[in-house]
């Protein structure tokens, strides 16, 4: 039995079977604590194909790292004046609403996604606690029939993590395509001829992610696969 036994039903089912969310991030670094996610790639799709695409650079607030730089070939002029990750973060999960999310490494992604909720959720609940503190004084400051209390503005995330079931695609395909040396995401589409169009680009990421996604869904269906060298 493998971890995964649930997902190809799930995707080969019938007209009410679960929509997924292939995403991939790009980010100023590895550490979720310290770093920034600068871009967010996205792909919803069912079982008949790609629903909506979500593409999007995000200023971090500070200068790019020259090594990640280097990998996503991401810098500092292509992410001037773009909305901050709390302008878009928002956005994102409302495009995941109610899928499945699937990411390769999924820990790395999901990891910086949940540390950016919960440090947004705590902020959000102490401003709430602050403002309500506010509100208490300012009503019993304010003349009868006049509006008081603090309004507040800045968006509040639902959660503190993500609530949605997650697939791993590395290590779906380590169930579906067992013995392989390597299971880097590019090295797996090679290995099932999945065309890379721009790699370490988040939405093109996503996009091999999807691919990926449905090659190990049809082998461990039962379906043939062809694979290469």
């Amino acid at each position: 039995m493998g971890a995964y036994d649930w997902v190809a039903p799930a995707y080969f089912g019938p007209e009410a079977a679960l929509d997924f969310v292939a995403f991939d991030l790009e980010t100023t670094g590895l550490d979720c604590r310290k770093e920034r996610i600068v871009e967010i790639g996205a792909v919803r799709f069912d079982r008949r194909g790609p629903i909506g695409r979500f593409s999007v650079l995000i200023d971090p607030g500070v200068p790019m790292p020259a090594d990640a730089s280097r990998i996503n070939g991401i810098t500092d002029e292509m992410l001037k004046g773009k909305p901050s990750l709390d302008e878009v973060l928002g956005d994102f999960l409302r495009f995941a609403r109610d899928a499945v999310l699937v990411a390769h490494n999924a820990t790395f992604d999901c990891g910086f996604v949940d540390a950016a909720l919960a440090e947004r959720f705590e902020r959000s609940r102490k401003r709430r606690s602050e403002d309500a503190a506010q509100g208490s004084l300012l009503d019993a400051a304010a003349p009868e029939g006049a509006e008081s209390g603090p309004k507040a503005t800045a968006w509040t995330p639902p959660f503190a993590a993500l609530p949605h079931r997650i697939v791993d695609t590395k290590n779906y395909a380590k169930e579906a395509f067992p013995g392989r040396w390597k299971y880097a995401l590019q090295e797996l589409a090679r290995y099932l001829g999945i065309e890379a169009k721009d790699a370490h680009r988040a939405e093109d990421d996503a996009r091999v992610c999807m691919e990926l996604f449905i090659k190990c869904a049809e082998k461990s269906s039962g379906k043939e696969v062809p694979t290469y060298p």
